[in-house]
């Protein structure tokens, strides 16, 4: 397994409007407004809208590190929060490790995020699929390999080894 740095094969696409680049190796990024927040479920911990966002709006934009060579040389722990960048960019194939909170949104179908990867500016942004309310937690769709938020299916649990906890909704699990 590679952890590639600001350069290499797993690069290329367009820079966002969201992130400004200052420099070759320095760039602004607004602050999310975001906080986790654990709900003591089987669900885990989780992102949640710190104020109201409307569909459509950026609701945060991640740093990524990318991940290069065998998917299944990566510690399964850290596979379950990665993001298929290869797929996202039609590049190379490899993954990314959102930072941010990026990695810390559980699992809906549909869910209220979409997320659009930013090759140049090494990003992975989360927009509001509709308006989402003060509080309210955010999600994604693990199913969903471009970045959608609706899949007609939730294989991705199975695919990972994540079981269903009886009588609770199990984290990520819609």
């Amino acid at each position: 397994m590679l952890l590639r740095s600001a350069s290499g094969p797993c690069l290329h696409g367009r820079l966002s409007s969201n992130v400004r680049r200052r420099s070759s190796h320095r760039m602004t990024i607004n602050a999310p407004n975001v906080f986790v927040k654990e709900i003591g479920t089987a669900r885990g911990r989780g992102g949640y809208a710190s104020r109201a966002h409307v569909a459509g709006e950026l609701v945060e934009s991640c740093p990524v590190l990318l991940f290069s060579g065998a998917f299944a040389s990566v510690p399964a722990e850290v596979r379950q929060i990665l993001f298929n960048w290869g797929v996202l960019t039609d590049g190379p194939n490899c993954h990314c490790l959102a930072l941010g909170y990026g990695s810390m949104y559980n699992h809906e179908n549909p869910s209220n995020m979409r997320y659009a990867a930013d090759p140049l500016a090494r990003t992975l942004n989360f927009f509001a699929i509709r308006d989402i309310a003060l509080g309210e937690e955010l999600t994604v769709n693990y199913n969903s390999l471009g970045g959608g938020h609706e899949s007609q299916s939730d294989s991705w649990f199975v695919g990972h080894g994540v079981h269903h906890v009886a009588g609770a909704r199990p984290k990520g699990d819609a």
